[in-house]
């Protein structure tokens, strides 16, 4: 038999957000907007928790770690869209591409361990305040971010590696606005169902573990508010507690249907519209939700301003 000569592609397109061009303009100052808000609120809740030595506790640690991952989230992606969006072509390399997948993947896995972590803290905080300096040290704190951030660089390194088995020999066209390994596996001359089932596996293990993690944590911490009927205290629980809830059923709604929802199923325009959601519009929320119903926060920020004033 045979064997055809086949042309290997290594350069590929972003179709991008839109293919109407009077969209572009105003897409790209909408997500620029968006963007350096976002960098402004993420780095300057980490240079006000590095600066104020009263927050240099588990709590707000986390809290540190979780806005510098949604800020390399968003730079994973962002720039390029943006750079997308005003110019003609929206060429990628195969290695530009694996890169940003791999940073990518880094940073989500990373957030989503992290995200459990923090749950962890707030059940041990509410549930066992008079063991919590003892249970939640700085010490068990910094292990709990160094092994999120070792899971997220292990889920990562998974899937690069399958990546490398695969060859694209027909389409270049990538329908996303950034290298979705979804988007990269549907136009890939080799089979993919081993990566597919990869994604399924790891992933969705993953995700199930933290909403477990999150959802048993804050089942426990909820019982314990009703059983001390304290008003003021379920107003500060709830504040607390609900402010995480609501950011963490923002961030793994997406990425359930994204990676453990069958892939055949899923449509283009939705992959991106879900993607946008914790890739733009949660790291953008993150800094407002935690910190501006944070009291600690507040104050700091308030001596912060009136020392530099």
């Amino acid at each position: 038999m045979e064997k055809e000569n086949v042309t290997l592609l290594t350069e590929f397109v972003l179709t991008g957000l839109t293919h109407q061009p009077q969209w572009r303009l105003p897409f790209f100052l909408v997500f620029l907007v968006i963007y350096l808000i976002t960098m402004m609120g993420n780095l300057g809740l980490i240079a006000l928790i590095c600066r104020d030595p009263h927050l240099h506790i588990p709590m707000y640690i986390f809290l540190g770690n979780l806005a510098f991952l949604d800020a390399w989230i968003t730079s994973t992606v962002t720039p390029n869209m943006l750079v997308n969006l005003l110019i003609k072509s929206k060429m990628i390399s195969l290695t530009e591409c694996k890169i940003q997948f791999f940073s990518f993947g880094v940073s989500v896995t990373t957030e989503c361990f992290l995200l459990a972590a923090m749950a962890y803290d707030r059940y041990v905080a509410i549930c066992h305040p008079l063991h919590y300096p003892v249970i939640m040290t700085n010490r068990l704190c910094i292990w709990l971010i160094v092994l999120s951030f070792i899971g997220g660089f292990l889920h990562a390194l998974i899937h690069e590696s399958f990546l490398f088995r695969l060859t694209f020999c027909k389409s270049n066209i990538i329908h996303h606005f950034y290298c979705d390994i979804v988007a990269l596996l549907k136009i890939s001359c080799t089979d993919p169902s081993i990566n597919y089932l990869l994604i399924f596996i790891f992933s969705g293990s993953i995700q199930i573990f933290s909403i477990m993690t999150i959802f048993v944590s804050y089942t426990f911490v909820l019982y314990t508010i009703f059983k001390k009927k304290s008003e003021k205290g379920l107003r500060k629980a709830f504040s607390t507690c609900g402010a995480h809830l609501f950011t963490v059923s923002l961030y793994y709604g997406p990425l359930l249907f994204m990676y453990v929802h069958p892939a055949s199923s899923q449509a283009n325009d939705q992959d991106m519209i879900f993607s946008l959601f914790y890739m733009v519009i949660i790291p953008v929320l993150n800094p407002i939700i935690y910190s501006l119903r944070n009291k600690k926060v507040i104050d700091s920020l308030i001596k912060t301003l009136k020392r530099n004033v």
